[in-house]
């Protein structure tokens, strides 16, 4: 079998989960969520697999323990790709993302200094210009409200300089190909599109050398 979408019992699972997020009706709809939401969902990862190495599901319970919302389960399904990629369903539709949500310490240094530098800086601006020009859109993460120390506040790129997370991103809303396999189109569309992005990264910040904790 192939990914051929999901169907509108997917979007449907997640419109009630959304008003009646419990235990409860978890239980009671969860082979609706197993055949409906996440038997595509591993479908879809199985055909990227060739192309963008193996994906993995994240769990659908959230983590509540430092939380003031204790609601027990995630209001989408999401998976990543191990050579980068992220791809989301929820009630509001179909997303993906790429590049670094999150820098570790190290990496945030390495970017830094590659975003001022002018060469790898200017190259990164025209990265950007890429893939947004191609339909994802670019933001960063935890931006920060002023320069990063060591930085001058009229620097060309500090935009970017401020930022500890770096993004492509895409949206969908729902439609009748979302349950076709012009979803996996649109999916690695996204994926090739926003590839420029994710190689700057690799290859001027890379990945974190610090320990796991």
């Amino acid at each position: 079998m192939t990914f051929q979408g999901w169907p509108a019992e997917a979007l449907d699972f997640y419109e009630h989960l959304e008003a009646d997020n419990s235990k409860t009706f978890w239980q009671a709809h969860k082979a609706q969520y197993d055949d409906a939401v996440r038997a595509p969902m591993e479908l879809l990862l199985a055909d990227l697999e060739p192309e963008f190495g193996p994906g993995k599901i994240f769990r659908p319970n959230r983590d509540i323990r430092f939380s003031a919302d204790k609601s027990p389960y995630k209001t989408h399904i999401g998976a990543y790709l191990e050579a980068g990629g992220y791809i989301q369903l929820s009630a509001d539709g179909l997303a993906c993302g790429n590049g670094f949500y999150r820098l570790a310490p190290d990496q945030l240094e390495r970017y830094r200094a590659a975003v001022a530098e002018d060469v790898s800086g200017a190259e990164l601006e025209r990265v950007i210009a890429r893939v947004e020009k191609d339909g994802p859109q670019v933001s960063g993460r935890d931006t920060l409200k002023s320069a990063p120390r060591g930085y001058p506040k009229d620097h060309p790129r500090i935009e970017l300089l401020r930022h500890k997370g770096l993004v492509a991103w895409q949206e969908w809303p729902p439609a009748k190909w979302l349950g076709t396999r012009s979803a996996y189109t649109r999916i690695t569309g996204f994926l090739h599109a926003s590839q420029p992005l994710t190689d700057w990264l690799d290859g001027h910040v890379g990945p974190s050398e610090l320990p796991t904790r």
